[in-house]
């Protein structure tokens, strides 16, 4: 039985050469392994920070092996193989299974707006073609589809749905879906790591580790593990200031300034994502400096 999934897992971005014309490998090498050295618990590629409708077939295989292959099993590896053709999510899942994932992380068909029962049969034939567990992504915003406590509860007997990643901003439900689908399905918060971690949540979802694994993965296992809250609050209100230049339209743009910023340059994001506004750069630095990441706020 594998190990369980636990704790912060990055969803990574992806790094491309000037102009975007290619995958950047040496510089995702390096990211993997900043993100192992800092400690966090878990990488996931191909997510939506990671642009993942904005690479090609080709490209994500090898975005897929340079992770796998760079982590080396010293942490879990997710592979976000989201699509609205369930046939494309089964060979993509099936291809990430045989490419040495630990597992995928899916979101609903995105255009469709599949109905619960459409829902069932979709992950279904994903759980049947793949012996590695399925993280279920519901972040409504995006999806157009609000996987609710009870859907998750029926989507929770399929066999392999052991993950739910809980994107929305009723913290709430993190509560529901653990009274629901009892050890069926346990919950990644998506979006409210802080707080869900006090609700029951054994894993968080984040992109704001892009840039600050160690206080990220210390934060939530501060709140979820250790259940010392001082020490927790304190690493959430340095973490804080981050996360509105991860979350919203700037989760990919502010992200990679952030890394041109540390002097790790992960290139921009591919059109239509636009480059960091450059009215935010300066508070962005600002924060990166108030956290203690950056020294040089002209950097």
């Amino acid at each position: 039985m594998p190990k369980p999934f636990r704790g912060t897992y990055t969803v990574i971005i992806t790094p491309f050469t000037p102009g975007g014309d290619a995958v950047d490998i040496p510089a995702l090498k390096r990211l993997v392994e900043f993100q192992i050295a800092e400690g966090i618990d878990g990488l996931i590629p191909l997510g939506s920070t990671g642009e993942f409708l904005s690479v090609s077939r080709e490209e994500r295989q090898a975005i897929v092996d340079c992770v796998v292959k760079t982590a080396a099993g010293r942490v879990p590896v997710l592979i976000g193989t989201g699509a609205e053709d369930t046939r494309e999510v089964v060979a993509l899942s099936k291809e990430a299974e045989a490419q040495g994932a630990d597992g995928v992380m899916i979101i609903p068909p995105f255009y469709s707006v599949p109905t619960l029962p459409e829902l069932r049969v979709h992950y279904t034939r994903v759980a049947d073609a793949i012996g590695i567990p399925i993280m279920v992504y519901n972040n409504p915003a995006t999806a157009n589809v609000d996987l609710t406590p009870p859907m998750l509860a029926e989507l929770s007997r399929i066999p392999n749905c052991r993950y739910v990643k809980e994107s929305t901003l009723e913290v709430t439900r993190v509560r529901d879906i653990i009274a629901l689908c009892g050890d069926r399905m346990e919950v990644f918060a998506g979006v409210l790591g802080y707080e869900s971690a006090w609700l029951g949540a054994i894993g968080w979802v984040a992109v704001c580790s892009n840039v600050a694994p160690r206080l990220s993965r210390d934060m939530f296992w501060t709140a979820a593990f250790d259940a010392d809250r001082t020490r927790a609050l304190a690493r959430y209100k340095r973490l804080a200031p981050l996360l509105p230049f991860v979350g919203g339209p700037r989760y990919v743009s502010g992200t990679k300034a952030a890394f041109r910023m540390l002097g790790m340059e992960m290139g921009e994001p591919r059109p239509p994502r636009l480059p960091l506004p450059a009215e935010d750069t300066a508070e962005l630095a600002a924060v990166l400096c108030g956290m203690g990441l950056l020294t040089d706020r002209a950097a």
